[in-house]
């Protein structure tokens, strides 16, 4: 690894961190968020946005039972998607451990299930060929030593909060870089640390946010690359490096801090939570969401895309639908996602353009009738193709010796008219390949 290429080229990596060029390429993931949020199905920050207390969340302890869980099953589900790498909660804010920890009696081989599901999904998404990506979180508001302060659920409950006055938050963070330690030493290779999060820039008046001094994240991350010399992580310690991972936004254009690109990933539900959520409604359509890849992509970044399973332990009906969809069409149009990068070139209204070497994509999200102008490219397309069935696509450009009359195509200097059949062809998002002279 040339750390020093690495570290001129984005602007966010240290030359600390490992080669990110798989992550890069893969573009597309999938995250999952799968915890005692799950049965309890009404949004995985429910402890606190209802004020739950610890005795009283037990019952989800209690009853966690996914006995139609089938890891290989979510593996297969998500390779026919097109998806590259995932992303799998091992602790949530809720502090529950999605694997046999020696640390906490608070983990899944303690519940009915009794079965460390975390394994199950490692061994099963690298049968698949996935890279292995684990979310963990900083904060746990079950742990009896981590301090209170204005998200802990218990944050408007005085008496629990005076008995409780003498927590030492050094002795949560000896708990919590062990759990990290546990995960990158008893599961093999994993490929991308992701923790989850920090607000140093929260007041609540009476106490503050949590960030990088509160979680030793030097010493985190440290401890982090000295088990795992080749992982990467995202930027939620607080220290101003890693994968950028906006979540439920859209950057409108690529991402660049002093004038140079960052690594970046957009982390997007399908229905507006990241756990299971019975009565949330807000589903994105296949559609939306596959606009929502190509735009990513064309911005340089990556797409984690989410599913909550069910307490159950399945994916609903509705993530199973949307990701098979989203299957078929990265089936034909794949070269167009991975390993591809923003261009240069101004896409059309209504279309946007992804670029891997000579090969410049045309992602149509609009079909319009007949034709398609494009700027810029005069005298530099050598051949042009749908890409969902190499059907050549013809294409025009200015001719200085030809006669128009006031009924044919004006066709700017430095543009191609690209002409297109009348009907939309067959798939939700078509995309043209062209192939640009050397």
């Amino acid at each position: 690894m040339n750390t020093n290429t690495i570290e001129k080229k984005y602007a966010n990596w240290s030359d600390a961190y490992a080669d990110p060029q798989w992550l890069i390429h893969d573009r597309f993931g999938l995250f999952i968020h799968f915890g005692l949020y799950s049965p309890a199905a009404r949004h995985e920050w429910f402890m606190t946005h209802e004020k739950i207390h610890p005795k009283t969340y037990q019952k989800y302890f209690e009853h966690f039972e996914p006995d139609l869980f089938d890891a290989k099953e979510w593996a297969r589900t998500a390779k026919k998607a097109g998806m590259n790498y995932f992303v799998i909660t091992t602790k949530h804010h809720e502090g529950f451990a999605l694997w046999d920890t020696k640390l906490s009696d608070y983990k899944v081989t303690n519940t009915p299930v009794k079965r460390d599901l975390l394994r199950e999904v490692i061994d099963a998404f690298r049968e698949e060929g996935l890279k292995v990506g684990l979310y963990h979180s900083l904060i746990d508001w079950h742990h009896p030593e981590f301090t209170i302060d204005g998200l802990h659920p218990q944050r408007d409950d005085e008496d629990f909060k005076l008995e409780n006055a003498d927590r030492d938050m050094n002795k949560y963070l000896e708990f919590m870089h062990g759990q990290v330690r546990e995960l990158l030493t008893d599961y093999g290779q994993i490929d991308y640390m992701w923790f989850d999060f920090s607000y140093p820039h929260r007041d609540f008046g009476w106490s503050k946010g949590k960030g990088a001094m509160d979680w030793h994240s030097e010493k985190l991350e440290e401890m982090v690359l000295d088990l795992q010399p080749n992982i990467l992580l995202n930027d939620r310690l607080d220290l101003n490096r890693g994968v950028i991972t906006p979540e439920q936004y859209q950057p409108s254009e690529p991402v660049e801090k002093d004038g140079l690109p960052v690594i970046w990933e957009a982390c997007q539900t399908m229905n507006g939570t990241w756990g299971y959520h019975r009565d949330n409604l807000d589903w994105k359509s296949t559609d939306t969401l596959l606009k929502m890849l190509i735009d990513t992509v064309s911005k340089s970044g990556n797409f984690l895309l989410n599913v909550g399973p069910n307490g159950r332990g399945e994916f609903d009906y509705r993530s199973i639908e949307r990701l098979e969809e989203i299957g078929e069409w990265m089936r034909l149009h794949s070269r167009s996602i991975y390993g591809t990068r923003h261009s240069k070139y101004k896409a059309p209204v209504d279309c946007r353009y992804t670029q891997k070497g000579n090969r410049l994509y045309l992602h149509i999200h609009s079909w319009p009738f007949r034709h398609i102008h494009l700027e810029g490219l005069a005298g530099k397309i050598k051949y042009a193709q749908l890409l969902n069935d190499a059907s050549e696509v013809y294409f025009r450009e200015f001719d200085p010796e030809e006669v128009i009359t006031s009924t044919e195509t004006k066709i700017d200097r430095n543009s191609v008219v690209i002409d297109l059949p009348v009907q939309k062809p067959e798939v939700a998002i078509p995309v043209i390949e062209l192939f640009l002279k050397s």
